[in-house]
């Protein structure tokens, strides 16, 4: 007999385990399905990986019951500090202009995974299948056919909806024919911590240079989280300097606003691209986080917008239920299609616009930036309006991003 679920998930990372915790509890029998076990969690240390939280994943993590675990491990950002190097412009955004505790919060990504991990195993209506992968999706009328591969294999299952959060390579999107924009930015994220000689004073900044932004996270200990992006032709020569010869270059490109870098951790490279899906729904199929949306890590969106797709269609599925409604069925994930394509566009336009905008070097350029940037800092609705937008508090919000249970 076929093993039958409401909502299947493919994919158990953050993106993944966040909607079963959202979904869990409104009478759907839900299978999270992920590829690779995570039975030996590494303890937290120096080189703890910083994720940044924007205020309203922050509140999405508040409706979901989670965020009195995860303020624990959080170091809140009061202000972000915006320049372009060798250039007088800057921008300047804090907590008081939205009159908010914080514009957001830096939280390591291993307290974030164990926060959903132990949450997701107290849910009596989720079915962990791990190890184990979606190798083939048939859509039907009523629920769609799922083949899962495990280690003694392959188990067919049905649900009403698949739900796509296996990452930018997402084998589930493919499979739908839904097709994909992609642009390589040549440029690779050289991601690590460093503790400087003064105290970031939960001050976050993103530094333009002209290989591309260069940002720095608050974090607990005094330590501050390096997203510093390369051309990707120099990524190797980077990643290969000893501990010293790298804090000498980041300070060289930084600066000295936190006095001297004075440690440096275990550096990771990322290369970069750009990823758009053409559509976030198929038959018996959404697609959040990765799968659909793949951006450059400037202004540390990627994650929050991912986070607005999981409260996004919880919210649409928990009230199609509640009004009878099949949850799969194709008017309903309209309603989320429609519901994020806004936010998808708005936050694609502005991080990819960015990203290109501060590597151009034609004459004249760096001028007409840092005159903007100084209009744009003096404009308070404008710079309002940016500051909303890096939050998630732009456009339609979902009763989680305001911290309400659905």
């Amino acid at each position: 007999m076929t093993q039958s679920f409401d909502v299947i998930i493919a994919g158990g990372g953050m993106v993944g385990a966040t909607l079963a915790c959202a979904l869990s509890g409104h009478g759907m029998r839900i299978a999270l399905v992920e590829p690779v076990r995570n039975e030996q969690r590494a303890e937290p240390g120096y080189d703890d990986r910083a994720i940044a939280l924007a205020w309203g994943t922050s509140r999405i993590f508040a409706g979901l019951g989670l965020w009195d675990a995860l303020s624990a491990h959080a170091t809140p950002i009061h202000r972000i500090h915006v320049s372009d190097r060798g250039h007088a412009g800057m921008v300047h955004m804090d907590r008081e202009s939205e009159g908010l505790p914080a514009i957001g919060y830096v939280v390591p990504a291993h307290a974030i995974g164990q926060v959903l991990a132990d949450a997701v195993s107290r849910l009596d209506d989720v079915t962990q299948l791990c190890p184990a992968t979606v190798t083939g999706l048939s859509a039907g009328q009523q629920h769609a056919q799922v083949m899962i591969r495990q280690d003694d294999g392959e188990l067919q299952v049905q649900a009403v909806l698949v739900v796509a959060a296996d990452g930018a390579g997402s084998r589930l999107r493919e499979q739908a024919g839904i097709r994909s924009q992609r642009r390589d930015y040549r440029q690779t994220a050289i991601v690590t911590n460093i503790t400087p000689q003064l105290p970031h004073n939960h001050s976050a900044w993103e530094r333009f240079t002209d290989t591309g932004p260069l940002a720095l996270l608050p974090m607990s200990q005094g330590r501050c989280g390096v997203v510093w992006t390369v051309a990707s032709d120099q990524a190797e020569r980077v990643m290969a300097l000893s501990d010293d010869e790298f804090l000498a270059q980041l300070q060289e490109r930084f600066g000295n606003r936190l006095g001297q870098l004075q440690r440096v951790g275990v550096r990771q490279a990322w290369p970069l691209q750009l990823l758009s899906a053409t559509q976030s729904v198929a038959p018996r199929l959404a697609l959040i986080g990765n799968a659909i949306h793949t951006l450059h890590p400037i202004a540390g969106q990627g994650f929050n917008l991912g986070a607005r797709d999981v409260a996004a269609l919880a919210e649409v599925l928990v009230d199609a239920l509640r009004g009878g409604q099949d949850p799969g069925a194709a008017p309903v994930l309209a309603r989320y299609a429609d519901w994020r394509a806004r936010d998808h566009r708005n936050v694609t336009i502005f991080t990819d616009g960015l990203a290109r905008l501060f590597t151009l070097s034609l004459p004249g350029l760096g001028i007409l930036r840092s005159a903007g940037m100084l209009a744009f800092d003096l404009f308070p609705p404008a710079k309002r309006m940016l500051t909303r937008l890096t939050m998630g508090r732009s456009g339609r919000t979902p009763r989680l991003a305001r911290g309400l249970p659905l």
